[in-house]
This record gives C-alpha cells, sequence and structure tokens, in this order.
C-alpha cells in the first residue's frame, strides 16, 4: 500500500502542471480572503466573488499554471461556490455565460483569420517588402517594422500574433544576417536595438485599432457603460481617435530608441540586398496571397461600416458576423482549411481564460463590487481635496503603472479599468470625460511596454535574448512616459478638434 501512495506521489509531483509554491501562496490567499468578513457595504456574496477573481488573477501572474487553466480553475470555482446563484444550474450556468459574448468571439474568429497570414506568407512578405524599401540604415528598418505593425494591427487582434509571430522572425533574420546573435555576444550590432523597436511598435499599434488586440473590445465596452451610452465608439471612430496621436507616438519611438539603445551599425545597405533576395526567392503573389488580401479589405470595408455610409443603416453588420465572413471565405476558397483552425491552440486558449476573465468581470459589476470599489476610490480623491485635472491624471497614471502586477493586459483591464472609469465619470465635469476616458483607453495598452511579461508579445521577443532585462524595464518606462504624455498633448489637442470636447 506504501509503495502504491509513494508511486502515486511521485507520478503527481512530475505530472501535475502547477509550480508548487505559487500554488500554496495562492491557496492562502484565497483561503485567507475567504475568513475575512465582507467590508461594510459590500454583501458576503460579493465579497466571495472578488476573492474568487483577485485569487485568480494572483494565479495568472505567479504563473501557477497556464493561464487557461487557471481561468477553468475560476469557472469550477464559481460554479461550485454558487455566489451568482442559489441552483447549481443557474450557477453553471452563469459561470459558462460569457462564451455567448459576440465580443469574445470577435477575438476568437481574428485570430483563426491571421492564420492566413502565416500560412500564405503574406505577412513575410509586407515585411520584407518595407525593408526592402526603407533598409538602407538601422533606423530605416526600424521604420519598415513599424510600418509592418501598421498595415497588419487591423486585421490581426492577437498582438502576440502580430508582434511575435509574424514581425519578430522577420526581425530575427535580419539581425542574423548582419551577425547580431545573442549566441555569439553580438546581439547589439543591430539586434538589440530591433527587438525593442519590434516590442515597442506593438502597444502603439494596439492602441490605434479596436481590432489591434483582445482587451480593446472590453476596454470598448467598459467606456460606454462608464458614459451610459454617451460615448461609444465605432472601429471607425476608435481608430480616428487614436490616429494622430498614433502615427507621433510611432513616429518618435525609433528615434527614441536610437538614443536609448544604440546600434552599433548605424548604416545596412546589406538590408535592402537581403529583403529583395528573399522576396526573389518567394517569387510572385501567390493565388493564396491574392484571396488573403481580397479578404482583408473585405474585413477592412466592413468593419469600417463604409455600406451603411454608402446605402443606409439597414447594412450596418455587426463586428463579429463580418468576422465570421472573413473566416468563412478564408475556408471555401482553401486559404486555410478546418485542420489550421482546429490546430490554431492560442485562439481556443483566448476563449477560455478571455471567457473566464470576461465572466468574473461581469458578475463583479452585477453582485455590486464595482460600484463599491469605485464609491470608495471617489471617497478618497474627495476627502484628498483634488482638482478634476489631478483626479484624471491620478488615475491614468495609477491604472497604468498598476501593469507591473499583471501579466495579461486583459486581466488587468478586467479587474481595473471599469471602475477607474466610473469613478471619472463621477467626479470630472462633463465637458472633460471623452479625453479621460480616451487617455484610459489608451493607457490600457502603453501599459504594455513597462516589462518583460507585461503580453504574450513580450515573453516571445525576451526569450530571443537580444534584450536584458534590465534594459527591457528601463526603456520600457520611459517609452510608457513619453508616449503617456504624446496621447496626453497631441491627442488632447486631436480630441477637440474632432469635437470631443
Amino acid at each position: 500500500m506504501l509503495t502504491h501512495a509513494t508511486a502515486v506521489y511521485r507520478y503527481l509531483k512530475e505530472a501535475v502542471p502547477f509550480k508548487i509554491i505559487p500554488a500554496v501562496i495562492t491557496t492562502v490567499v484565497l483561503l485567507t480572503l475567504l475568513a475575512i468578513p465582507a467590508p461594510a457595504g459590500l454583501d458576503e456574496n460579493g465579497w466571495v466573488m472578488l476573492a474568487i477573481f483577485l485569487t485568480t488573477i494572483l494565479a495568472i501572474i505567479l504563473k501557477v499554471m497556464p493561464i487557461g487553466v487557471m481561468a477553468l480553475m475560476a469557472i469550477v470555482i464559481v460554479s461550485l461556490a454558487k455566489v451568482t446563484s442559489p441552483t447549481s444550474k443557474a450557477a453553471v450556468a452563469d459561470a459558462l455565460s460569457s462564451f455567448a459574448n459576440p465580443l469574445i468571439w470577435l477575438i476568437v474568429i481574428s485570430i483563426l483569420i491571421s492564420l492566413g497570414l502565416r500560412k500564405t506568407g503574406l505577412g513575410r512578405r509586407v515585411g520584407l517588402i518595407f525593408i526592402a524599401l526603407l533598409g538602407k540604415r538601422t533606423l530605416g528598418i526600424g521604420y519598415g517594422l513599424v510600418f509592418c505593425e501598421l498595415v497588419l494591427a487591423p486585421f490581426t487582434p492577437s498582438n502576440t500574433a502580430r508582434g511575435g509571430g509574424i514581425i519578430h522572425p522577420i526581425m530575427k533574420s535580419i539581425a542574423n544576417a548582419f551577425d547580431s546573435d545573442p549566441a555569439k555576444g553580438t546581439q547589439g550590432r543591430v539586434g538589440t536595438y530591433l527587438a525593442l523597436v519590434n516590442y515597442h511598435a506593438n502597444p502603439i499599434s494596439s492602441a490605434m485599432f479596436l481590432t489591434a488586440t483582445a482587451a480593446n473590445p472590453l476596454a470598448l465596452d467598459y467606456v460606454s457603460k462608464a458614459t451610459n451610452g454617451a460615448l461609444h465608439l465605432t472601429w471607425t471612430t476608435w481608430a480616428l481617435c487614436m490616429l494622430v496621436p498614433g502615427l507621433v507616438a510611432m513616429f518618435v519611438m525609433p528615434l527614441v530608441l536610437f538614443v536609448l539603445s544604440p546600434p552599433e551599425l548605424k548604416k545596412t545597405p546589406d538590408a535592402v540586398t537581403y529583403a529583395r533576395g528573399e522576396l526573389a526567392l518567394m517569387g510572385p503573389v501567390s493565388p493564396k496571397e491574392l484571396i488573403m488580401i481580397g479578404t482583408f479589405l473585405m474585413l477592412l470595408v466592413l468593419w469600417a461600416n463604409v455600406p451603411a455610409m454608402i446605402f443606409g443603416a439597414a447594412y450596418t453588420l455587426d463586428p463579429t458576423m463580418v468576422a465570421v465572413l472573413g473566416l468563412f471565405a478564408l475556408l471555401i476558397t482553401g486559404t486555410i482549411d478546418w485542420n489550421d483552425v482546429l490546430g490554431e491552440k492560442s485562439a481556443w486558449d483566448t476563449l477560455i481564460w478571455f471567457g473566464a476573465l470576461v465572466m468574473m468581470a461581469d458578475q463583479l459589476n452585477k453582485l455590486g463590487v464595482i460600484a463599491w470599489f469605485s464609491e470608495g476610490m471617489k471617497n478618497a480623491i474627495v476627502t484628498a481635496g483634488l482638482s478634476w485635472q489631478l483626479t484624471a491624471a491620478v488615475l491614468v497614471l495609477i491604472f497604468t503603472f498598476a501593469h507591473y502586477m499583471f501579466a495579461s493586459a486583459t486581466a488587468h483591464v478586467s479587474a481595473m479599468m471599469l471602475a477607474f472609469l466610473l469613478v471619472g465619470a463621477s467626479l470630472i465635469p462633463a465637458e472633460y470625460q471623452a479625453p479621460f476616458m480616451l487617455m484610459m483607453v489608451a493607457g490600457s495598452t502603453i501599459m504594455m511596454t513597462l516589462t518583460h511579461y507585461a503580453t504574450g508579445t513580450s515573453p516571445i521577443i525576451f526569450g530571443s535574448g537580444y534584450i536584458t532585462m534590465g534594459k527591457w524595464w528601463g526603456v520600457g518606462f520611459v517609452m510608457c512616459v513619453i508616449e503617456l504624455a504624446i496621447f496626453a498633448v497631441v491627442g488632447g489637442v486631436w480630441w477637440r478638434v474632432l469635437g470631443y470636447w
């Protein structure tokens, strides 16, 4: 009997996918929170839901297990605890309710659509074209990577797929062509600079388009809720609001990085030759690439609501419906196949963890936790006697730099954004609420500059070895401050021109 027990213990020790110490810490935190009486103004169910949510976020930060497993754990606990409903059947229905949310399926289906970029080679071709046009200097290569981000961002809602899966391999190929390799200790030739540009273009492009990263639709929904629908951004108005400050940030970013982390090689005429050679090997644009281009154009036209502009509101299509149409077009033309869809783990992983986080955020709102937290923060600010301008600045800065505690932008947005927006809506004069809301939206992606675990793109680029942790954190902090300043100043002026305040 003892032999069998020992064997089972050894098996579990080797096979169970969680980290023991972080798992113990997370469990202790959950039990401690549950043992504490509910604070004044919050009922017991709301406090238990908050404890589950905070513990899930902590487990994700500590990487106890993969984020999808942590999300599934949250679904199980919410169902068993019956905090949302007194019956097991209704509690399970509540725990799974977010999987009917069209916003979640917009992200999942759009990730599946982005498969076509990799499979057809169109993403690689686009990157090489920019390098061939701009690659005579290292700075020019940096701008080539920036333009590649801008072109792909409207169509790739997975910023990880875009920055880590499409652009980073191109960046590494260029760095290796100049013998800039961390394994050889030569990463400083061009690789460190290009890796930084590769990464820091990602948060800015994510801010510029609704469909550029997974958390954006959630941020849009929260802005609408916080303003009672007074500020409801569409795909087009989001892009228009973020266009000018985003372009300025994209222009400034490679120049700042060139000062903060200058490459050893300033001139790189061979990059143009390399890119042209790779394009020659790829040959002419293939039929599949043409179909991919046509599908992207269709998606862009429909997401931009062009038919409704021409023919009237009856021709408006929901963004998720457009995404479904795009995926179907790629499948029936053979651009991607069903096995590609089934094998795209990131999409189905996103469905689970994103759905679970959205569910918990919704339940926190329904159980009064968000309102309770917002009222407490509002009272603290009122007691401090801050002006509305300083209130807006404090809310944006606290929200943005709190990302040091998060390993997922979506988790951060789910945990904090709605509460901060509600506080701002209650303390900032109505005529100035729109720029505050737009700054919060910008901060929800700019915060990804801060750490090497800030979003899915960062561990991919950090793991390639071109950037040390110290440089990553130092440069990340500086870029975060600069980009927030650009969106506050340039964005503030642009939003005034657009009539938002």
